[in-house]
């Protein structure tokens, strides 16, 4: 491995420990719900989105703050010895993507159905540090 390769991949290493991740797979609410309240907090710090999670009242606002406090515990596991509230943590990114659909029939008049698409998301968020 030549010196330049070396360092750019010691440089992306270290970047890479700065930052955590926690995903949420087919989380059973409609991706279009889940991006509400992801854009809320995108950009933010941390404990102010934990703050902006709890007191918001959409019900897909208590799957996301769990999937930020899973996020902060996966940084202190990266960083040990290092205190998450000193570390000016901020939500990097917040993807919403749509998972599986199930899809149900609804009888209607006259012999006819409507379908039903219950929609599913995955989301994953990206906490970083400051600099």
């Amino acid at each position: 491995m030549g010196k330049r390769k070396r360092e750019t991949a010691e440089l992306k290493k270290e970047l890479k420990s700065s930052t955590a991740i926690a995903k949420l797979n087919n989380c059973p609410t409609s991706p279009r719900k889940m991006r509400l309240v992801a854009d809320i907090i995108r950009g933010e710090n941390v404990y102010t989105a934990l703050n902006i999670l709890k007191f918001n009242p959409k019900e897909a606002s208590n799957r996301m703050e769990k999937l930020l406090v899973s996020a902060i515990n996966n940084w202190e596991q990266k960083n040990e010895g290092e205190d998450p509230s000193t570390a000016n943590l901020i939500v990097k990114d917040v993807y919403v993507d749509s998972a599986r659909m199930l899809k149900r029939i609804q009888p209607a008049p006259q012999g006819r159905a409507h379908r039903i698409r219950k929609r599913s998301n995955h989301v994953t968020l990206v906490i970083d540090k400051t600099k």
